[in-house]
């Protein structure tokens, strides 16, 4: 069944204009939902905590800042944008109990819903509103006059709008100028897990990282096997976002395409395939996010070991060098990344 595509003229932001919107946190996706829902006309104001560094670049950019609790006691719409791991205690402690019959609840991620942390008391609409693209690109392409596709879901429907509320967040997002595709929490939150595991970190990464290994050590240079196993990736998915792996295909040597078909089912063999399906089993069934939530809960110690393993790599050491040869890709992307201000 074809996916139900919405764009501007399904989406009415009129029925935004008595209602107050509350983004709680403003990493990556809330300064872009504040700036551009306030862009658009929209009421908001932004929930942080007393300490956090992000309040006084909120007030910079002229937006309305309180704590989380007063926050969310003045929404009708609260979006929480926290990290999932600290979702639940935030609604828990701040939100919860300033939850109002006829108040939405929005999330642009499902994992808290999904799998029960958070529960919404009755008479609460819940709903998802979940961009398909990092912050900074959704307040650039809104700036811009354009939008990035988002994701809609309506997990509780109390006040029988809730769709018409998300649509209306979507517009104001500036997403239905792109195309906003209706879904479900347990379909975003699923997929967007095995997507990043199997495919889009976890997938790339291991096989960039094994990559690697195979020409150092057979005696490569570290740096000529940095290029032809990570450098180039860009290139090469930079096609397939513009026209799918078949205008990768028709864009590459004949040479590269003859062995795009007969080395890379050597590479990522039916076995891949079977333990990809293992991994979708985890996240459905609940086993990863219990393992990722209790790691969290105890302090991270798995989550921290992996990272330390995964950033003493090799293939780091030589990209780290190798990056400060390009003047398009300086070493302040580098800066940015170990000092927690871009991802963390």
């Amino acid at each position: 069944m074809a996916a139900k595509i919405y764009y501007n003229d399904d989406a009415d932001l009129t029925v935004l204009s008595e209602k107050t919107v509350a983004v709680i946190g403003y990493g990556s996706q809330g300064h872009a939902h504040a700036l551009n829902l306030r862009d658009s006309g929209v009421d908001v104001v932004v929930g942080l905590s007393e300490n956090s560094s992000s309040r006084a670049k909120a007030e910079a950019q002229g937006l309305r800042v309180e704590n989380v609790a007063d926050a969310a006691a003045e929404g009708d719409i609260i979006m929480i944008l926290t990290p999932d791991q600290v979702q639940a205690e935030v609604f828990t402690k701040d939100i919860a109990p300033h939850l109002e019959e006829g108040n939405a609840l929005f999330f642009a991620h499902g994992f808290n819903i999904r799998f029960g942390y958070i529960e919404a008391p009755q008479g609460v609409d819940v709903a998802m509103v979940a961009p398909k693209g990092p912050g900074h690109t959704v307040r650039r392409e809104f700036e811009a006059g354009r939008g990035v596709p988002a994701l809609v879901a309506v997990e509780v429907d109390a006040s029988g709008q809730a769709k018409d509320i998300a649509l209306a967040y979507a517009k104001g997002l500036g997403a239905t100028r792109a195309g906003v595709i209706e879904t479900t929490f347990t379909e975003e939150t699923e997929s967007d897990l095995f997507g990043e595991q199997a495919v889009l970190c976890g997938g790339a990464s291991q096989l960039i990282q094994y990559g690697f290994e195979t020409l150092t050590e057979a005696g490569y240079q570290p740096e000529i096997a940095y290029f032809e196993v990570l450098h180039e990736l860009k290139l090469i998915v930079d096609l397939m976002i513009e026209g799918g792996i078949a205008k990768q295909r028709w864009s590459i040597s004949d040479t590269a395409e003859y062995g795009d078909y007969v080395s890379g089912p050597r590479v990522i063999t039916p076995e891949v395939k079977e333990n990809m399906k293992a991994v979708l089993a985890d996240i459905q069934d609940g086993t990863f996010a219990k393992r990722f939530i209790e790691d969290q809960a105890a302090g991270g110690p798995e989550f921290k070991k992996l990272r330390e393993k995964g950033e003493s790599h090799p293939i780091e050491a030589t990209g780290r060098e190798l990056r400060k040869l390009f003047s398009w890709n300086s070493d302040q992307i580098d800066e940015d990344y170990t000092d927690g201000s871009v991802a963390r």
